[in-house]
Parts: structure tokens; C-alpha cells; sequence
């Protein structure tokens, strides 16, 4: 799927660029591996270091790239998005500045079609049963086979599968239906996220001269406000739980109990929002003449 999503916004930045009369084929090629290689590295590195055990790779950095565990190949178990965006700017910065292209600019380009292809990354996520959302009686729930089964003597289990009509077997273990939050994200981040930037967005910025980077800026603020709601469905790693846990229950993971409860992602998500805003308010601000217009 992140080749698939490599591929969809390759072909979507070629037709734009050339819509638009901005870089050749080879330059769109080249600055797309250069984002990809960089999504790839340091996706897994944030992944490593914020959501694992940090200290074992610090101690034993090439674990980090290491594809086998115990003899078997096990690929690179754990992406962090956060970081593949951190990596994908690093990466995309550097060839703008050997190219001396207009950094922000091309940034602009690359947020109005790569949501088009991370919606591909997410449903990687829904198909190999990961990141799957919260324990929920809504009718959206859904059963995940591979997800973890809850005590049936537990008296919230006992309720959220009478409720769902679920049949309760006494000393047992039970798969609960939840919420696929991996499909929401898809939807959301992806698909609405680039529907809002390339066709409504983009047309406001050129016709009411916002400057280059506006773009990338209403990218980090959307991306950021969807995934912060969104992860109030989503189940944190149970290894790290709550960052911060304000609300009066947060003793079940599996359940929301209150939205004063923040995951690390969450963290991560107001980072975006308020960086977002900042650089919308830098690029733009009154008498700013070292940045040349969006168009």
C-alpha cells in the first residue's frame, strides 16, 4: 500500500505540475523519491523511538532497519506517521535547496495530491487488521478477527455484548466489535483532506494571493484537527496508553471514557495544528516580500 500511495501521488503531481507549468517529469520523480525515502526513514525511527522500547534501539540502532526476528523476516513492524511526515519534508527540503527550487512552493504542490494517496496507506492498516479502533455498540462497529478478545466475567464486556446481541459463553474470552478507525482516517485524512486543499483551497489561495506555503500550512492544521478527533476512536498502544489522563476513568483503553483523556498521538496532532497555524500567519503576514506569491 505505501507503494501503491507513492504511485497515486506521483501520477497526481506529474498532472498537476504540468498543468500548471511547474518542474518537468523528472524533477516531479525525483522530488517524490526524495519525500519517500525520507517518509521511509524516519517513519520508522519515530516509530522506534516514541512508540517502542526506545532504549533498546538507542543501544542497538541498526535494530531499527533490521528486517528479521527470530529467523524469520518480519519486515519493518511499526510506522509512525508523524515521523514519515517529518522525513518527507527533511527529505524534499534538502532536494529543493540542492535544485534551489522554491521549497514552499513545491510544498504546496505535494499536499494537494499525497492525501489522494496516504487514503491507500490506511486501508494497508484496515486489511492487515492494525491500528484498529476502540471496543463500540455502535451499528459501524466491526469485528476484527486477529484483535484481542476481552473476559467475558468482566461486567462492562457482559454489557457492551448484550447490547450487540453477542453471545456470552461464563469463563471465556470474547472479540468485541470496534470501530474501524483505520477506514475514518482513510476518509478524513486522506480523501476530505485532499478534496479540501486541491479543489477549494488552492483556487482561494491564487485568487485572493495567499503565498506559497499556505498551502502545507492548512495541510498541517486539517491532517492535525482530523486525527485528533479520529484517535478518540482509536485505541492507544497498550504498552503507553494515556500521555495525559484528566478525565474521571481512564482505566480502559479499549473504551472512550473521556475526551480529557490525550493519547501520544494526540500530542503529536496539536503540534501539527499550531505549527499549521503559525506558518500560515508567518508566510502571509503584511509586508512579507521574501516569499513570492502562491501562483
Amino acid at each position: 500500500m505505501y507503494i501503491v500511495a507513492f504511485f497515486v501521488s506521483l501520477v497526481l503531481f506529474k498532472h498537476l505540475a504540468k498543468k500548471e507549468a511547474f518542474l518537468n517529469k523528472d524533477e516531479v520523480e525525483n522530488i517524490m523519491i526524495a519525500g519517500f525515502l525520507g517518509l521511509i526513514i524516519f517513519s520508522r525511527i519515530f516509530s522506534c523511538l516514541f512508540y517502542s522500547d526506545w532504549r533498546f534501539y538507542l543501544t542497538h540502532p541498526l535494530h531499527m532497519f533490521w528486517p528479521f526476528e527470530g529467523g524469520k523476516f518480519v519486515g519493518l513492524p511499526g510506522m509512525s506517521y508523524h515521523g514519515g511526515l517529518f522525513g518527507c519534508v527533511v527529505g524534499v527540503y534538502l532536494y529543493c535547496k540542492k535544485k534551489k527550487f522554491n521549497a514552499l512552493k513545491v510544498g504546496d504542490f505535494a499536499v494537494a495530491v499525497v492525501p489522494f494517496g496516504y487514503t491507500f496507506g490506511r486501508l494497508g492498516n484496515f486489511i492487515n487488521e492494525e491500528l484498529y479502533g476502540r471496543v463500540t455498540t455502535s451499528s459501524l462497529g466491526m469485528i476484527f478477527p486477529g484483535a484481542k478478545r476481552f473476559d467475558t466475567n468482566l461486567e462492562w464486556v457482559k454489557a457492551v455484548a448484550n447490547k450487540v446481541g453477542l453471545e456470552i459463553v461464563p469463563n471465556s474470552y470474547i472479540n468485541l466489535p470496534r470501530h474501524p478507525s483505520q477506514l475514518y482516517e482513510a476518509l478524513f485524512e486522506g480523501l476530505i483532506t485532499g478534496i479540501i486543499i486541491y479543489f477549494i483551497a488552492r483556487p482561494f489561495f491564487k485568487k485572493n494571493n495567499f503565498k506559497d506555503g499556505s498551502a502545507v500550512g492548512l495541510y498541517l492544521i486539517l491532517y492535525g484537527f482530523f486525527r485528533f478527533l479520529i484517535e478518540y476512536c482509536r485505541q492507544p498502544d497498550a504498552d503507553i496508553g494515556y500521555v495525559i489522563a484528566l478525565g474521571e476513568k481512564s482505566d480502559n483503553i479499549a473504551l472512550f471514557q473521556s475526551f480529557l483523556n490525550i493519547s501520544k498521538g494526540q500530542i503529536f496532532c496539536l503540534l501539527m495544528i499550531i505549527i499549521g497555524l503559525i506558518m500560515m500567519l508567518i508566510v502571509n503576514r503584511k509586508g512579507n516580500n521574501n516569499v513570492k506569491k502562491y501562483r
